[in-house]
């Protein structure tokens, strides 16, 4: 089963299986690219066992010339910050490390939270100010990481919270949630949800913003991925236009699960999805 999908690059992808967390070259950039990621790529570290007494987790280097992180507990989701050098694990049952943040270039990870206000369920960093998104199964609270200081904290709905994603503009956030609900949050107007889609059968899993294109997605237990117009205006008395453009089938029900997460391409107008039937779908235009 595919728990997580995150398009991060050309010429860089990563997988979570259990407890580890794999960095490796995806081989789709040009030569010059690929020979620099290599490198990039390149510690003094083979040895493979679990985290030691005190560490959070261990940075291991593999054959293939990737990169592996071992964990304490089993990670459920990976959100990278948009330039790419820092990205954030989620481990639901890690209690006080539920939520660990690392630095590539650094080899580092750090724990940024002495304790964690309810189950973790995502993450999500914001794209220029150094603000921080924790969702928890009833709230979402915004972090200045900064500052080391609660900035504000949203008000989920009806159901338990299982997705985040955070707008280009970093001024608006969707969540997706177990009520069948999307929530868009306008951070500058309130704590509650500006607008709640209700455009699927069941639980949502997966949501997500395009970087370029006024396009976001959900995806849900009902096998179905949703892609919306999302329009942000420049002008702050304008609302955003949010318009449903169409619904993608391709994946099947397996054990009351549908498509668990959804990424769209860094440029391109292409979705990705993955499916608890153990496929990743393309669509694209």
């Amino acid at each position: 089963m595919i728990e997580a999908l995150k398009v991060i690059s050309h010429n860089f992808k990563y997988a979570d299986c259990h407890s580890f967390i794999w960095h490796l070259p995806s081989g789709t950039g040009s030569a010059e690219a690929e020979a620099a990621l290599m490198e990039s790529l390149k510690f003094n570290s083979e040895d493979d066992s679990g985290p030691e007494k005190g560490e959070l987790c261990k940075w291991v280097q593999r054959s293939d010339g990737g990169i592996e992180l071992v964990h304490r507990h089993a990670v459920k989701s990976v959100t990278w910050h948009v330039k790419g050098d820092y990205f954030s694990s989620v481990c639901p049952a890690g209690s006080t490390q539920a939520v660990l943040v690392h630095q590539l270039s650094k080899r580092a990870s750090q724990n940024p939270f002495r304790k964690n206000r309810g189950r973790v369920q995502r993450v999500a960093f914001h794209p220029t100010k150094p603000f921080f998104y924790v969702a928890t199964q009833n709230h979402v609270r915004v972090y200045n990481l900064a500052k080391q200081a609660l900035a504000k904290k949203l008000l989920g709905g009806s159901g338990a919270i299982t997705s985040i994603a955070v707008h280009p503009s970093g001024d608006h956030i969707i969540v997706g949630a177990e009520d069948k609900r999307l929530g868009w949050y306008d951070l500058d107007l309130s704590d509650k949800p500006y607008r709640a889609l209700r455009y699927h059968n069941y639980a949502l899993r997966g949501v997500a913003f395009h970087r370029t294109y006024p396009l976001f997605a959900s995806c849900s237990d009902d096998a179905t991925v949703h892609v919306f117009h999302g329009m942000v205006y420049s002008d702050l008395m304008s609302n955003p236009l949010i318009v449903p453009v169409k619904v993608l089938r391709g994946h099947d029900i397996t054990d009351f699960s549908g498509v668990l997460d959804v990424a769209f391409h860094p440029t391109q107008p292409w979705l990705f999805s993955a499916g608890a039937d153990t496929n990743i779908c393309l669509f694209n235009n």
